[in-house]
């Protein structure tokens, strides 16, 4: 597989795109006004402790308080070692860990035992703001570097769940087992994957020296305070997307490229020379052809090559996504029809799920199949499909109601999240009231309110759109109301008003 990172810069956004194939699989974007925090560290001071919750409120120094789970913070280092004996950690996403259900340990840890209001504690934001939430934290910090990710709070070796030679992991874990320090964790990422016991010891060290800076900090800082500040988006991304697969990184600003150049020396030199500056004419998103699959990114309805399509619909809590069978009828049993579009939408799926990087909780609906074996090929298929998500997720067989519910890990804003803002028309409803409907509102109020309004006359101002609802299909009920209190109704047009709004008056 051969791919391209592709980096556009401007003075207010940075923006990265994977290129798989010749296809956009991955986009991030970051806004210089409003630069992401996951994976930044920050002292912290607890202002609020929910026991009914077994969660806290930490003052980070952020608009609003950061959430804290009791699940995401340990004292007592007895209780930690048994959490680590009950985490698999060979199986765990590759940059870290979410924390641990309440229900691995025997005698659960309650938060009113471990903080109390005012106390000094440092975190980590493990995931951004989003709506009316706060950032999410954990106090089991966790580093990422290029081939290994250090935890210094535990000591524990994990092998990413991608690398699944047997002998390669072992080679792997006996290194780190011989190279580390005693009471501090490190997994090996992805890429380190083949990698000598120098070149895992260099990244080690590193990772080691980022760690005692941060210590000697949070003892001389004001609090609340941001104490290490994870890479910007370019050089996460060098960090993160960069693979064997990816053939170059092609980049639009000479700045950039020169930094980029100058953080590759240090990780991995000998890939210097796949590095490139982008200087044909016009943009380098519309030269890669990635301007477009941005705007297919935010659209609802996604088409199926067979005709079908599947609709994504994205709250605040969930992800839901339908598929349909559309202008598709087949040519056979409706079976085999329903079973083409369900695998369809399977490919497409996981794909967009990349792109627009959604998280959190996803429920998909499939079309209703009546054989267990066809329900069982969907399932096995979109779960051979997610292995190409760099995102840990868990996946649930089809339910009864044809129903597949799966999490995708999340700590940073979908792409909708960061470049739309709910419809300041419809409040983010996605629709608004019907003309029928506005114009029954209007009859019932205008019943309610008539006795009151003095004279003999009763204005209505309201949306255009209402006004000639009300002449051509609902004049009736304006005639039926104007006998009834023998009052003249005078309808007024005003363009500057909401379609769902409207006056009464008697002037």
């Amino acid at each position: 597989m051969s791919a391209d990172l592709v980096i556009n810069l401007t003075s207010q956004e940075t923006r990265v795109a994977l290129i798989e194939n010749g296809v956009v699989v991955e986009f991030y974007i970051e806004r210089h006004t409003d630069r992401g925090i996951a994976g930044n560290i920050y002292m912290g001071r607890v202002i609020k402790v929910l026991p009914g919750m077994q969660a806290a409120f930490v003052d980070i120094g952020l608009d609003k308080a950061a959430f804290l789970y009791v699940s995401d913070v340990y004292e007592d280092f007895g209780d930690f070692e048994k959490f680590i004996k009950l985490k698999d950690f060979d199986n765990e996403e590759e940059n870290g860990f979410e924390g641990t259900p309440l229900q691995n340990f025997s005698t659960p840890l309650q938060i009113e035992d471990i903080l109390h209001e005012g106390k000094e504690i440092l975190v980590q934001v493990i995931k951004e703001p989003m709506g009316s939430k706060g950032a999410r934290i954990s106090s089991h910090i966790s580093l990422p570097g290029r081939l290994l990710v250090l935890m210094p709070m535990f000591d524990h070796i994990g092998i990413s769940r991608r690398i699944e030679n047997e002998p390669e992991r072992k080679r792997l874990k006996e290194i780190i087992q011989r190279i580390k320090e005693p009471g501090i964790g490190f997994i090996v990422r992805t890429a380190g994957e083949g990698k000598s016991e120098e070149e895992l010891k260099l990244d080690m060290d590193f990772l080691l020296k980022l760690w005692n800076d941060i210590q000697k900090k949070k003892g001389h800082t004001p609090i609340p305070s941001l104490i290490h500040k994870d890479l910007n988006i370019v050089l996460r991304a060098i960090r993160d997307l960069y693979s064997d697969d990816v053939k170059r990184v092609v980049v639009d600003s000479e700045q950039e490229y020169n930094m980029i150049l100058e953080f590759i020396k240090s990780y991995v030199p000998h890939l210097k020379h796949s590095v490139e500056l982008f200087d044909q004419e016009g943009g380098i998103f519309d030269y890669f052809g990635i301007e477009m699959e941005i705007s297919r990114a935010l659209g609802k309805r996604i088409w199926l090559k067979s005709g079908g399509y599947i609709v994504i619909e994205e709250t605040e809590a969930l992800t839901a996504i339908d598929v349909n069978t559309g202008r598709y009828v087949g040519k056979g049993n409706p079976e085999d029809t329903i079973l083409k579009t369900n695998l369809e939408a399977v490919k497409e799926i996981p794909f967009q799920l990349r792109l627009r990087n959604i998280g959190g909780i996803i429920i998909i609906d499939f079309i209703d199949m009546g054989k267990e074996s066809s329900r069982n090929k969907v399932f096995h298929a979109l779960k051979e499909a997610l292995k190409h998500d760099k995102a840990k997720t868990n996946i649930l067989k089809i339910s009864e109601l044809g129903l597949i519910e799966m999490t995708r890990k999340r700590t940073r804003k979908s792409l909708t999240w960061k470049l739309c803002e709910p419809c300041s028309y419809c409040e983010g409803k996605g629709y608004i009231k019907s003309g029928s409907t506005i114009c029954y509102e209007l009859y019932r109020d205008i019943i309610k309110e008539a006795p009151s309004i003095p004279g003999n006359k009763i204005y209505v101002v309201l949306h255009p759109e209402i006004a000639d609802f009300l002449y051509e299909e609902e004049r009736a009920g304006i005639e039926e109301l104007e006998q009834l209190f023998k009052k003249r109704i005078i309808i007024k047009a005003n363009p500057n008003i909401h379609q769902e709004q409207y006056e009464i008056s008697g002037r």
